[in-house]
């Protein structure tokens, strides 16, 4: 009998795509297949010709990009020379996950379907493209679509003789399993981030920890929007940046969330513990220390301010002692209940930690050994950079808008990571931040004869303090910039900076304050008022134009 085998892999941006692949996982687990989950870039792309069954869940994002965990794995799909029987055995099914209101609507998963049909893999279903503007999101599209690929991977590989289907009230077991170490164990003192002078170039899983230089406000204390300009010291570092690239940053949980939430679960912050895997070959969590404090694992890991998903609350409802709760959870984990989960979570954008406050029976009886299962890792965040390498290559800056705003929940929502920037205060001692940069979809010209026109209002304007910095350091001319904001009495953020620029002719500076006179003025405005002048640019100087923001 044919080995009973599946292996799921997902490219994943969010978050969503790689949720659904490990629901695709613990279905697989019901029906007794030996399954694999996967990131599509952690696989070796050569062994798929061994493989005899495999379901893809692909995000799209940006203009039809494939996510950052899957790039590798695009670039050697679409070789020239890859031969065009050469996945012939294998039975695979496509999942899309992406956003109708987008001109390319999943177009990673219909391009991935096409290029393994054009490699001579067999389809078991049509492409199923999920998509969020749905009244019930994507599982709408996924629910229906999972049952029809159960149905054909049964037909291929039938349950074996004696064995059937693990009731979905039955709970699986954990991923791995925390073993707490006696309190009196001696423990080394580990840092992970102690500035170390890196192998190679920093990256997710080795990041460098950063020193905070300055955090500086440039906002009016009176305006409404609180905006940082951070400064950060990369010397030592092996980081390389240009004009346009992004520095991703590890954010963390704030220490009153944390002590809530180990109150809630009555967890101890200081006990340490190891974690082992359930199954052989299942590789540990690569970003957590071993052994491990539950206090770093909630300050560092557990993303408890996210939105939940449907498969939190799926989870939970196993945990449940109280009717009343489970059957909210139950409810909220089904098909039919997709709707009022939208109103209760995504609406108000109601996080993991108060939904935890919401069922406080089920939340104090949640075994540890599921708390990898139950809540997804914290996920770096990206910033535009904002300065140049050659006006400090040691220093790297970023604009950072704080994020908060009301729903109709009493408490105003904060953003994770600018929420936590901002909190950081260089003048309290050694402040530092996990960061790696990479590359940025903006390119600036390479002749210095070539004008740039830039369009950055707010906050969109970082990418093009780097490439005037840049530019300047050059000395190259014709930098065209298009700014916005409210007031130029309040967010007009590095003022100084640009008329100085101008003065010494090395700027064409275009500002619009939409609030500073009665009727609103916007960058388009004084882009249509200086047509002649950007149409100039484009015909007789061959300008390249961004817009950012």
């Amino acid at each position: 009998m044919a080995e009973r085998r599946l292996l799921v892999l997902f490219g994943s941006q969010t978050g969503t795509a790689q949720d659904t692949a490990e629901r695709i996982g613990r279905e697989a687990k019901r029906r007794h297949l030996r399954c694999r989950v996967e990131a599509l870039d952690s696989c070796d792309v050569a062994n798929l010709i061994h493989e005899p069954l495999v379901v893809f869940v692909c995000a799209t994002t940006g203009q039809g990009d494939p996510p950052d965990n899957m790039k590798m794995f695009w670039r050697f799909l679409f070789r020239k020379n890859l031969p065009a029987g050469s996945l012939c055995q294998l039975d695979y099914a496509v999942l899309g996950l992406g956003d109708s209101s987008y001109p390319k609507f999943n177009f990673v998963a219909k391009k991935l379907h096409k290029r393994l049909l054009q490699l001579g893999a067999n389809p078991l279903l049509p492409v199923a493209l999920g998509d969020d503007q749905h009244d019930l999101g994507p599982d709408a599209v996924v629910d229906p679509w999972l049952t029809a690929l159960w149905d054909k991977i049964l037909a291929l590989y039938p349950l074996p003789p004696g064995l059937e289907i693990i009731s979905p009230d039955v709970r699986l077991p954990p991923k791995y399993t925390l073993h707490y170490l006696p309190e009196d164990s001696p423990h080394p003192d580990s840092d992970l981030l102690q500035p170390t002078a890196p192998r190679a170039a920093p990256c997710e899983l080795h990041p460098f920890a950063a020193r905070v230089v300055s955090n500086q406000r440039v906002t009016a204390q009176s305006h409404f929007q609180d905006v940082r300009l951070i400064e950060f010291d990369i010397a030592g570092s092996g980081i390389t940046f240009s004009a346009g690239d992004v520095v991703m940053v590890q954010p963390q949980n704030c220490p009153e969330d944390v002590q809530q939430f180990c109150q809630l679960l009555c967890l101890e912050p200081h006990r340490r513990f190891v974690l082992e895997p359930t199954e052989p070959g299942t590789s540990l969590p690569p970003l957590l220390p071993q052994p491990c404090t539950i206090q770093y694992l909630v300050t560092h890991y557990l993303d408890i301010s996210c939105v939940p998903r449907r498969s939190f609350f799926e989870l939970l409802a196993f945990f449940s002692t109280n009717e009343l709760e489970r059957e909210k959870l139950q409810e909220f984990s089904s098909a039919q209940g997709q709707e009022e989960l939208y109103s209760y979570c995504n609406r108000p954008r109601r996080t993991t930690l108060e939904a935890m406050w919401d069922f406080p029976h089920t939340t104090c009886a949640i075994p540890a050994d599921y708390l990898l299962d139950l809540i997804p890792r914290i996920r770096p965040r990206a910033f535009s950079i904002a300065s140049s390498m050659l006006a400090d290559p040691e220093r790297m800056q970023i604009l950072v808008a704080v994020v908060r705003y009301k729903t109709r929940l009493s408490k105003p929502r904060r953003g994770l990571c600018s929420t936590w920037l901002a909190s950081l205060n260089p003048e309290q001692g050694d402040v530092r931040v996990p960061l790696w940069v990479k590359k940025g979809g903006m390119k600036f010209p390479a002749d210095p004869a070539t004008p740039v026109i830039m369009i950055g209002p707010g906050t969109g304007v970082a990418p093009f303090r780097a490439a005037i910095q840049e530019r300047v350091a050059l000395g190259r001319r014709g930098n065209c910039l298009f700014f916005g904001c409210r007031h130029k009495s309040k967010d007009f953020y590095c003022q100084t900076e640009w008329e100085e620029l101008v003065t010494k002719g090395l700027l064409t500076l275009f500002t619009a304050f939409s609030r500073d006179q009665e009727e609103k003025v916007y960058v388009q405005h004084r882009i249509r008022e200086n047509g002649r002048l950007v149409w100039e640019l484009l015909s007789s100087g061959n300008a390249h134009v961004y817009l950012a923001g």
